[in-house]
């Protein structure tokens, strides 16, 4: 598909053939689009009392976006299985599965475990420039990547420490995950998502894109900011994230997924012990396990899951151990939400 003009965008508070929500179940969410900080916002909470739904600006109730590297949780779960169908050794080296790996950039000192747990030290290809999903590409965010090609850039880069020496979040880590996937089972990764994930949970509008460039009806748009003008960035392959971010869903098929694996039906109860295991000392808002994770709320709550990003879409999938589930998805604007509103919001319903 040939990539549209990049043309300024005004936002609409309407798409057409959406109905929007009429009355406010999260007051927020309207906030944040009237103080021009998301497009667009979506917010599904499902608990001992029921579903609440709400959305915002150009976002619909039970609308698709894209999920980012709530992907990788995906993945994580699809090799835990291949673990408990002992197929695969969790504290094997990886390059025992993976072909490509060149000897002196950690890949074949790296175990399973560290790649999942982001401890390999693999260097990040997306921090390389033109590189991320996250960032404008113009027409090369039409461009098509083969997993190889991503791991040939990463392995380029020199390594941020010996595997099991540190933490560093890295998108290299599941697109060896996704190789491993391939490796194992003489499948495309995604097919491995589908019939062991999606058909399995009925997760009928949650889907592996791979090269298609939208996303299904309905849906709201994605914006970047472009020398000063806002674009629309909903179109893009999604094939440089991979097995790292590339899939869609709804909040409504996140909240399934995650209660799911996180009451212990996707794999074994020693297999979900792994991957509820964090590194605490990340640096980061949250601690993080195998694919998974671990939010500490300022009420002494914590809450499981994965956040993703892909320009234009931001995405937070949560579940607590009583099994409320709360999966928000917003469209950020260039001001962006604060990182303390989306804190407050999801405080006000786990606490």
């Amino acid at each position: 598909m040939p990539p549209p003009s990049v043309v300024p965008v005004m936002i609409n508070t309407v798409i057409a053939g959406v109905v929007l929500a009429v009355t406010s179940v999260f007051p927020a969410l309207d906030g944040w689009v009237e103080q021009d900080w998301a497009s667009g916002a979506l917010l599904t909470v499902e608990d001992s009392a029921g579903v609440r739904a709400d959305a915002a600006g150009e976002a619909a109730v039970g609308g698709h976006f894209r999920i980012g590297s709530a992907t990788k949780t995906f993945v994580a779960t699809v090799v835990m299985q291949l673990v408990d169908e002992g197929r695969v050794g969790l504290d094997d080296p990886v390059d025992r599965y993976v072909t490509g790996v060149p000897k002196g950039r950690n890949g074949d000192r790296a175990t399973v475990r560290q790649v999942l747990n982001h401890t390999s030290g693999l260097y990040d290809y997306a921090h390389e420039a033109g590189y991320s999903t996250n960032r404008w590409r113009g027409a090369d965010r039409f461009r098509t990547y083969r997993p190889q090609e991503l791991l040939d850039v990463a392995f380029a880069g020199t390594p941020y420490f010996d595997p099991g020496q540190g933490w560093h979040y890295s998108n290299t880590n599941y697109v060896v995950a996704g190789m491993l996937v391939e490796r194992v089972t003489g499948r495309p990764y995604g097919d491995e998502v589908r019939s062991r994930i999606l058909r399995p949970l009925g997760l009928t509008r949650t889907s592996v894109p791979g090269r298609w460039p939208a996303l299904p009806h309905p849906h709201a748009r994605g914006y970047a900011e472009v020398d000063g003008r806002l674009v629309d960035a909903t179109l893009m392959n999604p094939t440089l994230d991979w097995a790292a971010g590339e899939m869609i869903s709804t909040a409504e098929d996140l909240n399934r997924f995650f209660d799911a694996l996180l009451s212990g039906g996707l794999t074994s109860a020693a297999s979900l012990d792994a991957m509820r295991r964090t590194v605490d000392d990340t640096g980061a808002i949250f601690a993080y396990g195998l694919g998974l994770q671990r939010f500490d709320l300022p009420c002494g709550r914590s809450v499981w899951g994965h956040g993703g990003e892909l320009i234009g879409y931001l995405t937070y999938a949560t579940r607590a151990d009583d099994g409320t589930r709360v999966t928000l998805s917003y469209n950020p604007l260039p001001t962006e939400v604060p990182a303390s509103a989306v804190m407050g919001l999801f405080t006000s319903i786990y606490c």
